[in-house]
């Protein structure tokens, strides 16, 4: 109630708000004619480039050389082999000894000396003595007289070859010839069985070897 009583009415005033825009017209005014300011610039520069030096790459490692090989020529290794001795046979009217004389193999030659190739000689082989009949079996030898053809009244021939071992037995038996087929086989059963012999020898050294062996059958004898 007493502020209303002490307080005055408000009046609106048209010469400052003329005034304010006066003064802020001049202002815009101003500074649109007012002139430019330049800055003061750099002097112009020059651009100086220098070139680096680059250090060279280092050199290639050498390449490995190839390894040279000494090659050393050898002579070719030469082999002879002797032939086989012949041996002589003692003579004999109703006997043939042969024998199977295996190949002395080849010396080998020692050393890597290139000079010339030496050969050594094989020693000779001692003589061979062939089979014997042993006296003991004498009477064993002839064969028992085929009963057919002792029928036939036929006399007969046998040759046959036999393989002697080293205990002196017939170890084997082929037929050379015969009569017939009954004399050869009486001939065959009997050398198996009881037919010794002294064995053949080489150096005193007891060897196989064969022997052919020719046996007669005549009636003649039978009586």
């Amino acid at each position: 109630m007493y502020a209303d009583r002490y307080a005055k009415p408000t009046r609106f005033n048209p010469g400052g708000l003329t005034a304010a825009v006066a003064i802020n017209a001049g202002l815009i005014a101003a500074l649109m004619f007012a002139g430019p300011t330049i800055l003061p610039t750099d002097p112009i520069r020059t651009l100086i480039t220098t070139n680096i030096p680059i250090d060279q790459p280092p050199p290639d490692p050498p390449k490995p050389q190839p390894k040279t090989v000494d090659v050393v020529a050898t002579r070719p290794t030469e082999t002879v082999v002797a032939p086989d001795p012949v041996v002589p046979t003692p003579a004999n009217s109703d006997l043939v000894t042969t024998t199977t004389i295996a190949p002395t193999p080849p010396t080998p030659i020692v050393g890597v000396d290139p000079g010339p190739v030496v050969i050594a000689t094989p020693a000779p082989l001692p003589p061979l003595i062939g089979p014997q009949v042993d006296p003991r079996y004498a009477s064993a030898f002839q064969p028992t007289y085929p009963p057919a053809e002792r029928r036939a009244n036929r006399d007969g021939k046998v040759t046959v070859r036999v393989l002697v071992g080293i205990d002196g037995r017939v170890k084997q038996i082929e037929r050379i010839s015969a009569t017939s087929d009954a004399f050869w086989q009486v001939t065959q059963d009997r050398a198996l069985r009881s037919w010794r012999f002294r064995p053949a020898t080489r150096g005193d050294v007891p060897v196989e070897a064969w022997r052919t062996m020719a046996l007669t059958f005549r009636m003649e004898d039978t009586e």
